[in-house]
């Protein structure tokens, strides 16, 4: 039967197809290789920064480069390949690329720590040493009396030169008997310490353009004289200033600056009896004395009979390693070694019945005769002072030993020296694990070493080269052996008292003594303790043991 279709059924219209509009983007997660690469940096940081890894330092310089290349591998991942908007990942590599030079446009780097972590102020400020005033003008017309007394620190590291004070035992409970602070004043930017004798301390600072040798009361921190040059040094990593920490003398003030200006000057005025440049006087000028020696002139003097004892430096390749004037008249009496300068101090010593001076040299340690500075004996010390610097001072021991230390993954070597048909070293240890002493020193007592070593506090065993202990971390700050006990300078201003026993570390008490980052050594005058940085000085009064 026909179908009639003109009755059938319209059929149903078809929807229209339902367009779906195409994502503007997709957003993506990080591929595997972006995670393998923020990981392993994350995980290399975290490794190198447990202590004993490596050098401190340049653990922080590798972390430093590391966590630029996980953020860079993120930010590139995101900005290229994350199918975010356009305009965000615009947006965001702008912003990474700009922030930084807006920041280094407003802020710059002042200084760096000893662990070579920046600290930025605003570029435009001035220096802080330049807002001192300078004093042309001193507190009392009155003359300074520097005659000698027991109680007197005359010098670089102590009345011995060895980093320790003996007659006096302090008080060992800091919660019953705090060190209380006499008094408190703003001070020229450096690195330099305070010598002090019979009530009166002297110590050098920079004030704007002047590198100063300043005298204080000790008891009450009034300025007594100040003699000025027109010198400054001044860089990122060594900061401003001068370095050493002047001695003195017989009623004078031997002082060396940071740009290698020898003063000495009369003790109860400040006014100069004689003056020497020793990069003149050496064939340098100041700029090329800065590329041989990047941080500036650190050597304290050293008098010896009737001379002062300086590092001379000069030309590299033809450099003299020490130099001696007759302390009275400035005369120029010898010059000794061929090497180039560290950031050490010379020292008197005894070795093998031999009266001799015993220097650390760039490269080198070396003994000197004291009458002529021919050079008795030497032995290689690896560094270099513009690189892996040497700070440290060689110690002479009993039995005719010479104990190295060093930062820059050097640590510790035991000497030998003696002159059986000539003179001759024999290394007996040598562990680079040990006193890592960057900027510092090391005290011995009892055959044990006590030193910072990358800023952590360290005993060591001299005889064997073994570690007793390691513990208290105070950055590269300072220590001073005072009896049984140890004062700890942090690098951060802290002040601590530590007991000197190679049983166990013990902290007895701590204070902040000062607010600032913390390089210079400790002064202790009678129970006067002197302590400065390159911004303030105070001084406290420590109880005695009873």
């Amino acid at each position: 039967m026909a179908t009639d279709d003109s009755f059938s059924s319209p059929p149903a219209a078809e929807d229209p197809p339902q367009k779906t509009a195409a994502p503007r983007y997709r957003r993506l997660t990080p591929p595997l290789a972006v995670w393998i690469v923020v990981l392993a940096c994350i995980g290399a940081i975290a490794y190198l920064q447990r202590p004993g890894v490596m050098d401190h330092q340049i653990a922080n310089l590798v972390s430093y480069l590391l966590a630029f290349i996980a953020v860079m591998t993120a930010a590139v991942w995101f900005s290229l390949f994350s199918g975010h908007a356009f305009l965000v990942r615009m947006l965001l590599l702008i912003a990474l690329l700009t922030t930084p030079v807006v920041f280094l446009i407003i802020f710059r780097v002042e200084r760096v720590s000893a662990e070579l972590v920046p600290q930025f102020v605003y570029r435009f400020a001035p220096p802080r040493d330049a807002l001192l005033e300078q004093p042309d003008s001193v507190e009392s017309a009155e003359e300074v009396d520097l005659s000698p007394t027991p109680m007197d620190f005359p010098r670089f590291l102590g009345p011995h030169g060895n980093l320790s004070v003996s007659g006096i035992e302090l008080a060992r409970d800091w919660e019953a008997n705090p060190p209380r602070e006499v008094w408190r004043r703003p001070i020229g930017a450096g690195w330099s310490g305070f010598s002090a004798v019979n009530g009166f301390a002297v110590t050098m600072e920079q004030r704007g353009e002047r590198e100063l040798v300043t005298c204080y009361e000790v008891p009450t921190g009034k300025l007594r004289w100040s003699h000025g040059v027109e010198a400054r040094h001044e860089t990122v990593l060594g900061f401003v200033g001068p370095r050493s920490t002047p001695t003195i003398h017989d009623g004078r003030v031997y002082a060396l600056g940071a740009t290698g200006v020898l003063r000495c000057l009369d003790g109860a005025t400040g006014e100069p009896l004689w003056m020497k440049n020793l990069p003149a006087e050496f064939g340098v000028t100041v700029e090329e004395d800065v590329a041989n020696v990047a941080w500036g002139r650190a050597g304290s003097p050293l008098i010896v009979d009737d001379l002062v004892i300086v590092p001379a430096g000069g030309p590299a390749g033809s450099a003299v390693s020490l130099v001696a004037y007759d302390r009275l008249t400035g005369e120029e009496i010898w010059r000794g070694g061929k090497r180039q300068i560290s950031y050490a101090s010379p020292a008197l010593a005894t070795l093998d019945g031999v009266r001799q001076i015993v220097i650390v040299n760039e490269d080198t340690v070396s003994g000197h005769d004291v009458k002529t500075g021919a050079t008795l004996w030497s032995h290689p010390w690896e560094g270099n002072s513009t690189a892996n610097a040497t700070a440290s001072q060689a110690v002479v021991m009993d039995g005719d030993r010479v104990f190295l230390s060093k930062g820059y993954g050097g640590g510790s070597l035991m000497l030998g020296v003696s002159k059986n048909g000539g003179w001759a070293t024999e290394e007996l240890w040598r562990e680079p694990s040990l006193l890592k002493t960057k900027l510092t020193n090391v005290a011995v007592k009892d055959g044990y070493a006590y030193g910072l070593s990358d800023g952590i506090l360290e005993c060591v065993a001299l005889d064997e080269g073994e570690r007793m202990w390691k513990k208290g971390r105070y950055g590269h700050g300072q220590i001073l052996l005072v009896g049984d006990v140890l004062l700890v300078q942090g690098e951060s201003g802290e002040l601590a008292l530590v007991a000197a026993s190679p049983e166990r570390y013990q902290e007895l008490g701590r204070i902040q003594a000062l607010n600032a980052q913390t390089w210079n050594n400790l002064c202790l005058y009678d129970n006067y303790l002197l302590t400065r940085n390159s911004e303030e000085a105070a001084c406290y009064k420590l109880s005695l043991l009873k």
